[in-house]
C-alpha cells in the first residue's frame, strides 16, 4: 500500500466514463423534480385546490400531457446517456441541458423558498450536465472543448501515457 510522507494510505480511484455521469446527473436532476412536486403539496390550499378542480392548465388533458411531456425527457436521458453514440449524445445533452436550465429559471420567479432551493439545484445539475458533454474526451484522449494546441516549428515530445 502506498503513503504519503505522513503516512496516511492514498486512496485508490477509478476514472468514471462521462456517460456514467451525465446518466447520474440527469438521475439527479429527477429526484429533484420528484421531491419538489411532492413537497408543493403541503403548500396550505394546494390538495384542496386540487380536490376541488381548481388546478388550471395542469387539470386539462393537454396540460398533463405537457408537464408529462416536460417530465418525461430527463428520464429518457438517464438511458439515452448510455446508448445513443458519442456525438449525437454530446449534442443532445448540451441541447436538453441548456433548454432544462432555462425552463428551471423561468418558473423560479414568485416560487416558494423550497422550490428556489432545489431550481438552484437542478439548474447547477443542468449546468454540469452541459459542462460535462462540452467536454467530452476524445478518442485520443483530448477533451472535446480544448483549444488547439499552438503550432510550433519544434517537434513535439509524445504525452507521457496517463496512469
Amino acid at each position: 500500500m502506498e503513503s504519503t510522507e505522513r503516512g496516511t494510505p492514498l486512496l485508490g480511484d477509478v476514472k468514471v466514463h462521462v456517460r456514467l455521469k451525465l446518466s447520474a446527473l440527469w438521475a439527479a436532476v429527477m429526484f429533484c423534480y420528484v421531491y419538489g412536486d411532492i413537497f408543493g403539496f403541503f403548500k396550505p390550499g394546494t390538495v384542496k385546490d386540487i380536490v376541488a378542480g381548481k388546478t388550471g392548465f395542469l387539470g386539462t388533458q393537454s396540460g398533463l400531457l405537457a408537464a408529462a411531456a416536460l417530465m418525461a425527457v430527463p428520464s429518457v436521458m438517464v438511458f439515452l446517456s448510455l446508448a445513443l453514440p458519442p456525438r449525437t449524445c454530446r449534442y443532445v445533452n448540451i441541447v436538453l441541458g441548456l433548454l432544462y436550465t432555462a425552463v428551471i429559471v423561468a418558473t423560479m420567479p414568485g416560487a416558494w423558498e423550497f422550490y428556489i432551493f432545489l431550481g438552484i439545484v437542478e439548474a447547477a445539475l443542468t449546468l454540469t450536465i452541459v459542462a460535462y458533454a462540452w467536454r467530452w474526451p476524445k478518442a485520443d484522449g483530448k477533451r472535446a472543448g480544448a483549444a488547439a494546441p499552438a503550432l510550433s516549428s519544434r517537434p513535439q515530445e509524445p504525452a507521457a501515457p496517463r496512469v
